[in-house]
């Protein structure tokens, strides 16, 4: 029996320690440099409401991406079409989610339902009306597509903003997804909230677009737009009168190359101080790249980043390797953050902010100091309870207490939760359920003394007795915290965690490591009495 409650005692003193181990970057400012490479040196994270900070609610305009597909699949119908040499009048949008073809030749129509059978299965297709110039026929994208394309364009942007964030530098932000096509993002302990926002909702979609220099740019102006083409703005602010320039660039709509094929971009410095970024792309991308710069030279290149042409150089040569610039007058900060939204990708449709606040530092440190002295007015009033009403058995109980409050932040560092304000009040009620798990042993043990039992005999039965009913009424709390983690946001997440961690730690403090003290003192010591 010694044995197994040595190897009892050995196993929980384990526990102690490791969670006394993960529990030290949270208290320690600085921790040797050998520390860091062979332990755990994750701290426990402190919420928006207990840091301070900035909370965003996004909601991602998923109907833009699908359209934005539409397009994408109608420029893919074009080079289809000509690869199949199937004749067509006319290839226009029909709404946000169709497409009409004009077909020239009725023996075509077989061909095309083939190939559309093919590669567009997403869409439906239907006869339109019959002319005399060709037959019309109407593609409609089904609504499973449009369904799962705004599904995947709200998951993509949530890890492109995920992505961004991490490069920007924020400390342990919380970004999750929630209904109709939102994001809820918390930044704690930010400092540059206008800058947040601005890195948070560029659409970043870079594109590479010839100008067109054989028409009148003045003409287009007027209204004279030629075919295919489309007038975009160059933007440039004087940093000393701090006045706006706007000029006009006549560019084919036709994109030559997209930002999807970037794998890197970094700021550099030119030999003037000046930043600019530099772009890699991948092999395919810099196959498309050397071949534009090829096929123009002389003719000028627009590089276009949210409709905004940031520049437009003439094309020397062509150009391989796979690397391009993007210059303008950046401060280092501009420059850094237009690298961060290109190395992480384009957002797949825009975003727009339909909540903002900010929680200032100061009312986080209130929240922590009423949160700390709530959890110590409610332990001091359990802890006096126990010790007045159970004597030395209450000791051993509030020892129990103080494990199941270690254990918890131990397990908050584990996991990398973030504790929250809610997580101080589950913390607060894991302290009464532990103390009541105790309550239920103890009567039990009570009960079995005055049936005429010994001591070592009564602790038996009572742990024996009492410890299904605790698992019973834990376990049904543990099922209820699984669920609001499972289901919840916010507050009631951060409620849920500390809840959760709680209800297990409380299995094993307060029906196994006490029943070791107790074993200890009936079985080594030989105690034949105990307050209790």
């Amino acid at each position: 029996m010694s044995k197994k409650l040595g190897l009892r005692s050995a196993i929980y003193a384990v526990l102690i320690i490791v969670a006394l181990i993960y529990l030290v970057p949270t208290f320690s400012k600085e921790l040797p440099e050998w520390w860091s490479n062979i332990l755990p040196k994750e701290k426990v994270k402190l919420g928006l409401d207990l840091q301070g900070g900035m909370q965003l609610i996004l909601e991602v305009e998923a109907a833009k991406a699908v359209e934005a597909e539409v397009e994408r699949v109608m420029e893919d119908i074009k080079d289809d079409l000509r690869n199949e040499k199937i004749r067509y009048l006319d290839l226009k949008r029909n709404g946000a989610t169709g497409i009409d073809l004009t077909l020239i030749r009725d023996e075509d129509m077989a061909s095309f339902e083939a190939l559309k059978n093919s590669l567009y299965s997403d869409y439906d297709m239907e006869k339109g009306e019959k002319t005399e110039k060709g037959q019309v026929i109407r593609l409609n994208m089904n609504q499973t597509a449009i369904q799962q394309m705004m599904k995947t364009s709200t998951d993509q942007a949530l890890e492109t903003i995920r992505n961004r964030i991490d490069q920007f530098g924020v400390n342990e932000p919380d970004i999750t997804a929630q209904q109709n096509n939102r994001i809820l993002i918390q930044l704690p302990g930010i400092k540059d909230p206008d800058r947040a926002i601005k890195l948070i909702g560029k659409t970043a979609q870079l594109e590479f677009k010839l100008v067109d220099e054989a028409n009148s740019v003045e003409e287009a102006i007027k209204g004279n737009i030629p075919a295919g083409d489309e007038i975009l703005y160059e933007v440039t602010v004087d940093p000393e009168s701090g006045r706006t320039q706007k000029s006009p660039y006549l560019l084919k709509k036709h994109t030559s190359l997209t930002g999807k094929y970037v794998t890197n971009a970094s700021v550099k410095l030119d030999n003037y101080g000046e930043s600019y970024v530099s772009l890699e792309f991948n092999s395919k991308g810099a196959r498309i790249f050397e071949n534009i710069t090829g096929e123009n030279i002389e003719k000028r290149l627009a590089i276009v980043l949210d409709d905004n042409v940031y520049s437009a150089p003439v094309i020397k040569d062509k150009i391989s390797g796979g690397k391009a610039q993007i210059t303008g007058r950046y401060t280092t900060d501009e420059a850094r953050d237009l690298a961060i939204v290109l190395r992480a990708g384009a957002l797949p449709a825009p975003v727009i902010i339909l909540e903002q606040r900010t929680v200032g530092p100061s009312l986080g440190k209130d929240s922590i100091s009423q949160g700390i002295n709530a959890m110590i007015l409610g332990g001091a009033l359990v802890v006096f309870f126990m010790v007045v009403y159970y004597g030395l058995s209450g000791l051993i109980a509030v020892l129990a207490l103080f494990l199941n409050t270690l254990f918890i932040m131990a397990g908050l560092a584990f996991f990398g939760a973030t504790l929250t304000l809610p997580g101080l009040a589950g913390i607060i009620l894991t302290i009464g359920m532990a103390v009541d798990a105790n309550v239920l042993i103890y009567e039990r043990i009570r009960e079995e003394l005055r049936n005429g039992k010994t001591l070592r005999a009564a602790v038996e039965a009572g742990y024996e007795r009492a410890t299904v009913t605790i698992i019973d009424s834990n376990l049904t709390t543990l099922i209820t915290a699984l669920v609001l983690f499972q289901f919840g946001t916010g507050p009631v997440k951060g409620f849920a965690i500390t809840l959760t961690i709680g209800l297990v730690a409380n299995f094993i403090t307060a029906i196994y490591i006490t029943r070791v003290i107790f074993d200890y003192l009936v079985i080594n010591l030989k105690w034949k009495k105990i307050s209790i």
